[in-house]
């Protein structure tokens, strides 16, 4: 195949058009049937020398293995997505795309993020949530990992939170790594959008290590008073993991917290174990506006789980959200990868998704309390169509 026709297929694909998958409607969003960002999204300069002179079998030379867990943002008019973009040697970094609808013909910039290498030790990067702060800056916080030294085992790891600003996504001033007094690392973590007592606000989830959340009881909040050297002492627990839950192993923030006049509403993933290994799913719930550390809602079960073929990729049984957009119009993007894979888009409005979250009824916890809310809601619906 020649470089031309390889930029011929590429085109083709950024200009198909997207629909909305009737097959799964529930009322509370959208499915789209078509991923929005792939590895074919990858242009073929990045991965292909096009001089038949080095190049004359057209071979890749720098392959792209997958393209997942976006922080998105609307940016002057675009749908914009910072995606976690992981090459065939694992290691992952960040690139931005962009769409003028936000569902189909997003493109990436012609180069990846370059982030001011301040980190030695850091070995991989991975998951930033975008946050468009009152402060004036655009946030980018992000999963710093690096080797742990402590142990004798090549796989051990260290996980920290690190930190980004710009003001066009372009150029990036590389902050110190969030410091928690009190947890060993940190994964997931996202900055509030706005103060919170005059201090700056992140959703934490705390860890003993690497990838067993341990004594982390769920999503953490704490403040910290300067965010160019950002220490938290406390952190109070928010949505928290539960027995037989959807949030039974682990549970972490996603999406920016998106501001209503009911609360903050929360678009997060939970995890829980089965006899195929760790199943991740996304849910909602919703905090107070004048304390967003405190659940005011929080609707039982998963909002979007893995379905059909985004069940199947490098992680298997796995959906997850790091961004999503409230556009000015009152439609939500939700922005979720599958598998560690692809990217999808979800798409709803403020007035289903505050329906959704502060209507639909809470985890009964057990079984037979389960039982009594389905036949309770079954007898009213049953009787509302008698008439």
């Amino acid at each position: 195949m020649t470089y031309q026709e390889l930029n011929a297929r590429y085109e083709a694909l950024i200009a198909q058009k997207n629909a909305i998958d009737d097959s799964r409607y529930n009322g509370i969003y959208d499915r789209w049937v078509n991923p929005v960002l792939t590895r074919d999204h990858i242009p073929p300069f990045w991965m292909y020398d096009p001089n038949p002179a080095t190049n004359p079998h057209m071979m890749q030379r720098l392959g792209i293995n997958a393209v997942l867990n976006s922080g998105a943002i609307l940016l002057d008019g675009k749908f914009t997505l910072v995606a976690r973009v992981e090459g065939m040697d694992r290691k992952s970094f960040f690139a931005v795309a962009q769409s003028d609808n936000g569902v189909d013909g997003f493109r990436f910039w012609d180069e990846p993020v370059v982030l001011p290498d301040t980190c030695p030790e850091e070995t991989n990067v991975y998951d930033m949530r975008l946050t468009r702060h009152e402060d004036g800056w655009i946030y980018g916080v992000f999963c710093s990992e690096s080797k742990d030294t402590s142990v004798n085992d090549l796989s051990a790891a260290v996980a920290a939170a690190g930190i980004v600003r710009t003001k066009d996504l372009k150029t990036w001033e590389r902050l110190p790594n969030l410091v928690t007094l009190r947890s060993p690392q940190q994964r997931n973590v996202c900055l509030h959008p706005e103060f919170v007592n005059g201090k700056y606000a992140f959703y934490t989830r705390p860890m003993d290590d690497f990838i067993e959340t341990g004594s982390g009881g769920g999503i953490g909040f704490g403040l910290c008073e300067d965010i160019t050297h950002a220490v938290i002492d406390e952190e109070k627990m928010t949505s928290v993991r539960r027995y037989h839950t959807i949030t039974e192993s682990k549970n972490g923030a996603g999406a920016t917290p998106i501001r209503t006049d009911r609360g903050w509403i929360h678009i997060a993933h939970g995890v829980r174990n089965t006899a195929a290994g760790l199943r991740y799913v996304i849910y909602a719930f919703a905090t107070a506006l004048d304390d967003p550390s405190r659940v005011i809602a929080e609707p039982g079960g998963f909002l979007i789980a893995p379905y059909g073929a985004e069940r199947v990729g490098d992680v298997s049984n796995v959906v997850f959200t790091n961004g999503a957009i409230a556009a000015p119009d009152g439609k939500v993007y939700i922005y979720y990868a599958s598998s560690d894979t692809r990217m999808h888009v979800a798409t709803t409005d403020m007035d289903r998704l505050i329906d959704y979250v502060f209507n639909t009824p809470a985890d009964a916890m057990r079984s037979p309390d389960c039982v009594k809310q389905r036949v309770a809601f079954i007898r009213k619906n049953l009787d509302y169509l008698k008439g």
